[in-house]
């Protein structure tokens, strides 16, 4: 038999390419896995139940001082704009995505560029708060992130060409896509954007390997969801059942409830759980009814995409209070020791909810804000006890084109808004950044138009204090307690991330990496990184070493929708970097 020394070299270069994509892909269980393996970040939230807590404690309070930049990174070119994006880390590289719908993969060592991919993005898009892109999914040998004109993109993780592109929604509706998907069973699981255009909101689900679209699910009661097999799309069940229980009319046929903060995973229950945006229009007189499933959260089953059960903050939402803000799996001990398998969210509407994650029932709420003026409190099941005069008043009762105005607290922009909090498993205490600002809002005349505004509402930002609008809280889920808080002048915009040495680490939109005593909200540490601050931080390990890092790039909504607020933040300058920073292992030593 005669030897083929050509195929041999090539057999044998195939079992090295299969052993190595072996070692380096990500799995189901790695992502499953996340909070628990220090050397990568493969998930949003740094663990699928957004948690966003790690466990490594080489940094700490007695040597974050000595926590230092080892690399920064420039997105480059003119393309500046909000940077909100969380990195991923995977075999010693650095996946992040920009402004502008661009991913980049970097040496997470070196900070040098291993490859960019650009999304070609049409003329005409809409996204009402900024060209902002939160992050990326890790799966197989593959890099997964939406785009502003909503497409699901999926790249090669070593070269960045394109393993597959599928349309989600249309752009030229009001449709975009500014978060960052979850991968959970092998399906790549996203909302969409757009509430401000009387879009439908939905989750759906896309086959991670080829990009086979799987199940959708409307988040509008009255819309069909489908489950798709062989291409075929099979009817799943109406969300809500049928319409008109909670929308008059066919409000309900252009209804919002956009889900565009995307959403966490909880393995116990089984359950993906995400928020819903604004009910559309923003004038509530003219849809009286709860809007479902507007201003909620909702849990959904991954395998089909069939509601589990909802809890709505806001119903008959008229502030643009949303509910997309991530619902947080956490467990602890009541008063009688039993263990409590709950999820906690820090609402726009400025009450903090605690829920049984099986089942969506209320068990405690409260304020974390310092003033609310909309409701006076939360009932027993947790629905709002509306305050007399709070809601805008209704244009078709005055004789002009303009309702009633109403001076609200907190602002539409919220007590809280897109940005992360954290949880620590050491202290059990939630980490919220916060801002304190109310609103002047009116409410006008509106008709639906495909592609253009859906408000039906003005407003007027203002900040609620003289020397500060931002407030870091530390707030105990299990008393409404706030244990600590730090007041920053500018709006906080920026994610927050909470480690085991007993450290919380956030961004000012100053520039400010700031690190923080997670038990007294003692400053312990600020970086200049040269803008604001509006991303946010990961931490993981590299050849015995803790890394932090964190993108640095004013923008996102405030300056386009902040009113008087906007006036505080006009000076502060664009960018677009990457900071990368670790604890020098003598340091480490030297603590011990």
């Amino acid at each position: 038999m005669s030897s083929n020394p050509i195929g041999k070299q090539f057999a044998a270069s195939a079992l090295a390419l299969a052993v190595s994509f072996g070692a380096h892909a990500v799995t189901d269980q790695d992502i499953l896995n996340d909070q628990n393996t220090p050397e990568d970040v493969v998930s949003y939230g740094m663990g699928l139940q957004g948690q966003r807590y790690s466990n490594i404690d080489m940094l700490n309070a007695s040597n974050v001082k000595s926590l230092q930049p080892v690399w920064a990174f420039s997105f480059g070119s003119e393309k500046m704009r909000g940077q909100e994006a969380q990195p991923m880390i995977k075999d010693g590289v650095m996946y992040v995505t920009a402004s502008y719908s661009r991913v980049y993969a970097i040496d997470a060592k070196t900070g040098e560029e291993k490859w960019q991919y650009d999304a070609r993005l049409p003329d005409g898009i809409m996204p009402c708060c900024d060209v902002v892109n939160r992050g990326v999914a890790l799966y197989g040998d593959k890099v997964i992130f939406g785009t502003l004109d909503a497409k699901l993109v999926a790249l090669n993780k070593d070269t960045g060409n394109v393993v597959w592109i599928k349309k989600v929604a249309d752009y030229q509706a009001g449709y975009a896509i500014t978060a960052a998907p979850t991968i959970v069973k092998g399906k790549v699981i996203t909302g969409v954007s757009g509430g401000e255009f009387g879009i439908v909101g939905k989750v759906e689900a896309y086959d991670a390997n080829t990009g086979e679209l799987m199940w959708t699910r409307p988040t509008v009661e009255g819309h069909m969801g489908y489950v798709y097999k062989d291409g075929k799309a099979i009817e799943n069940g109406i969300s809500g059942g049928k319409a008109g229980l909670t929308w008059p009319g066919d409000m309900w046929k252009h209804g919002g409830a956009a889900t565009w903060l995307g959403g966490t995973y909880d393995e116990s229950t089984d359950s993906l759980f995400f928020g819903t945006g604004n009910p559309a229009p923003w004038n509530s007189h003219l849809r009286p009814g709860d809007n479902l499933f507007s201003s909620s959260r909702v849990a959904i089953d991954p395998d089909d995409g069939s509601i589990k059960w909802h809890f709505q903050t806001t119903p008959n939402d008229g502030w643009d209070y949303d509910g997309v803000n991530e619902l947080i799996s956490f467990d602890y001990k009541d008063k009688n020791g039993k263990m409590v398998k709950a999820a906690a969210t820090a609402d726009r509407n400025g009450f903090f909810y605690v829920l049984d994650r099986t089942n969506g029932d209320f068990i405690r709420g409260f304020p974390f804000v310092d003033k609310i003026t909309w409701a006076s409190g939360l009932d027993k099941d947790g629905r709002p006890i509306y305050t007399d005069g709070g809601r805008p008043g209704d244009p078709a009762a005055s004789s002009g084109e303009k309702g009633e105005v109403v001076v609200a607290y907190p602002s539409f922009l919220g007590g809280k808004n897109w940005m992360p909090m954290a949880y620590s498993q050491k202290t059990e205490l939630f980490y919220v950044p916060s801002n304190e600002w109310s609103m002047d809002i009116w409410n006008e005349p509106v008709s639906y138009k495909k592609g253009a505004a859906y408000l039906g509402a003005g407003f007027t930002i203002k900040p609620a204090n003289d020397d500060y609008i931002g407030v870091l809280r530390a707030m105990d889920p299990k008393t409404g307690k706030e244990v600590w808080r730090y007041e920053n002048p500018a709006p906080l915009w920026g994610g927050v991330m909470t480690t085991a040495g007993d450290l919380v680490f956030t961004g000012t939109p100053e520039g400010f990496l700031k690190a923080f005593d997670a038990k007294t909200g003692k400053e312990l540490y600020k970086f200049n990184t040269g803008s604001g601050v509006v991303g946010t931080p990961v931490t993981w390990t590299m050849d015995g070493e803790q890394y932090v890092s964190v993108l640095s790039g004013w923008g996102g909504a405030v300056p386009l929708w902040g009113g008087e607020v906007a006036k505080v933040v006009k000076d502060f300058n664009q960018g677009g970097m990457v900071w990368t920073f670790k604890l020098p292992k003598d340091r480490v030593a030297a603590a011990n």
